[in-house]
């Protein structure tokens, strides 16, 4: 079921890369006109998007490891959301100090880190319980 969810997540992300960013911007930054999105971040986007779908196509160590490193990247974010928005803003934008962000993102971003956490947890417990 969550294989199911990744690669339709990841199928979303390679064909609506735009979409994602306006959706993005809109709930995480006060002031969204204001910053110009990197030029290669919408293709960062489309790629992640087509290695998640295909990686998500098939049971196995690639599948493992994906699911391991989102547990490990939502456990990050949960953590230090604020750390993560200081690398999010210089990553993402070509002027970082012109990105104001929405304070009641904040607690998205750990929302979304527990549940990074959440599905690689189930999904190691599952792989665990079927050997």
């Amino acid at each position: 079921m969550i294989r199911t969810v990744m690669g339709v997540l990841g199928a979303v992300s390679a064909l609506f890369p735009d979409e994602i960013v306006d959706l993005f911007e809109k709930l995480a930054i006060s002031n969204p006109g204001e910053g110009t999105v990197r030029g290669w971040v919408r293709q960062a986007i489309r790629s992640e998007g087509v290695l998640i779908a295909a990686i998500s196509l098939f049971a196995g160590r690639a599948y493992a490891w994906l699911m391991n490193l989102t547990g490990v990247f939502g456990a990050v974010v949960f953590l230090f959301p604020d750390l993560y928005r200081k690398f999010a803003t210089a990553f993402l934008y070509e002027r970082p100090e012109s990105i104001e962000w929405n304070e009641r993102f904040r607690s998205g971003i750990r929302a979304i880190g527990v549940l990074y956490v959440f599905l690689a947890a189930k999904t190691y417990r599952e792989r665990h319980n079927d050997t």
